[in-house]
């Protein structure tokens, strides 16, 4: 069986711990693992391969963690733009064997009861194995008007229902055979594209197109990607735009005939907001989520994520988020209200949806210290065997500083080596390259001095990870 890892999504509901440039199945809140991590681990025990599908910004996370877990075999397959779970699970599913089973989950899902869950696992590939479309139903808790829900007569599939209002979902509840939608599946690749053909032919066939297009396009992925040796399927942006965009729940399985459900207690969260996170992490005797920065003087209640010291006096039933650049204030209850303040963020054309003042690059890492009219200082990391793209500035000029390690730096024609207390200067529209040759990480300060100092100020000539 092949674990097909859905792991798209732009993290508004956990706005500001999730950005755009790191979602929140990348955000390490469990044990210093992700929930992407936990999806990986959870289910190698079922799976025999898995593969992540994933945009190109976030593919750099996905191998990052990867290689913190020690895992190096996954497959990947890399959309330039998201055009929902059908088209994705298509593309993924063209790349098997049809006989192959698949397991499709998303990657930010929690799922704490793993015995369970696998004993659900079994079920649902004896369901697959019987030419089957399998879904999994979560046995509801309560009303819940944030999912849909599943309608069934024993294992077979009644109807999808749509998010309900309160009314309507108690009603589900009383019913006793609804289940709360879960996003998870299971079935054989070929009956799915099969299915998929009859009743969304046009997915389908711009989905081979493209599929057929990347294919001969492929080239060694180690030297593409840098040397990070996964095997990889890019799609292109004009085949990947022409693909309708449809969920894999209207696309075939509102539709199709042979779709099974199985009932699934396996004290499973999409952690889909901040009320849903405050359940799932550890809490003192007050109520609080366990925080060593947080002094509570008779509060109680409150989910306080911050790495700076915050004291509360008094406050019961808040969600207090605080990151290097932003503060989320907020009642419980009412944190399905964040996407409202990244939709306002966004029509002020602010960069807090989308980045923290830490970045992830496929080369390393950078952190905007400070940022004025001017001027920009960041600290950059660049990890063994890696180097920055080729690259030139229209709009400013840039000072390097090496704290540590020991910077291979070209300039123009001429290349040599910056270490530690050492500096230089490229002078604005100049030709210039970082990297690091050496064994431990090369960590140095950047002064960015000029009239602008964005990001997209940057001219690529070369780069080893197919950046534009």
């Amino acid at each position: 069986m092949t674990n097909i890892i859905l792991c798209g999504g732009s993290g508004t509901r956990l706005w500001p711990i999730s950005r755009t440039l790191m979602p929140k199945q990348f955000v390490q809140l469990f044990n210093d693992k992700s929930l992407f991590q936990l999806t990986v681990l959870r289910n190698q025990k079922a799976c025999s391969s898995q593969m992540i599908v994933s945009n190109a910004e976030q593919y750099f996370l996905a191998v990052d963690q990867l290689a913190r877990l020690h895992v190096t075999k996954n497959s990947f397959l890399l959309e330039p733009v998201g055009r929902n779970t059908a088209p994705a699970i298509t593309l993924a599913c063209m790349a098997l064997d049809p006989d192959e089973i698949v397991l499709v989950t998303p990657s930010d899902h929690l799922i704490k009861d793993e015995k369970a869950y696998l004993e659900v696992l079994t079920s649902a590939k004896e369901q697959a194995s019987q030419d089957n479309l399998v879904t999994f139903g979560i046995q509801p808790s309560y009303a819940e008007t944030g999912f849909g829900y599943i309608e069934a007569a024993g294992l077979d599939v009644k109807s999808f229902k749509e998010k309900p209002d309160a009314k309507t979902a108690q009603q589900y509840i009383d019913a006793g055979n609804y289940y709360w939608n879960s996003g998870m599946f299971c079935f054989k690749a070929g009956l799915f594209l099969d299915e998929l053909e009859r009743y969304s032919p046009e997915i389908y066939h711009t989905a081979k197109i493209a599929y057929e297009n990347a294919l001969k396009d492929k080239v060694n992925s180690e030297r593409r990607e840098g040397g990070l040796g996964y095997d990889l399927i890019r799609i292109a942006h004009t085949d990947m735009a022409a693909i309708p965009e449809d969920s894999i729940d209207y696309a075939v399985m509102e539709k199709s005939s042979c779709v099974k459900v199985i009932p699934s207690d396996i004290a499973w969260s999409d952690l889909g907001s901040f009320d849903a996170l405050y359940d799932e992490l550890p809490k003192n005797g007050d109520g609080n989520t366990a925080n060593t920065h947080h002094i509570s003087i008779d509060s109680h209640n409150n989910l306080i994520l911050a790495h700076k010291t915050i004291a509360t006096i008094d406050i019961d039933d808040l969600i207090i988020i605080d990151t290097e650049d932003a503060l989320l204030i907020s009642k419980k209850g009412s944190s399905q209200k964040v996407k409202e303040v990244v939709s306002e963020l966004k029509k002020r054309d602010s960069h807090l949806p989308n980045i923290h003042l830490t970045a992830h690059r496929p080369w390393g890492t950078y952190t905007v210290l400070e940022d004025t009219p001017g001027y920009k200082i960041k600290r950059i990391v660049v990890r063994p065997g890696k180097r920055l793209s080729l690259q030139k500035h229209f709009h400013r000029n840039e000072h390097w500083i090496v704290v540590s390690g020991t910077a291979t730096v070209t300039v123009g024609e001429n290349t040599f080596l910056v270490r530690p207390n050492e500096s230089t200067y490229i002078k604005m529209g100049e030709l210039h390259r970082l990297e690091n040759t050496g064994k431990i990480d090369l960590v140095l300060i950047e002064a960015q001095v000029g009239e602008y100092t964005g990001e997209d100020d940057i001219v690529r000539i070369d780069d080893d990870f197919k950046r534009t």
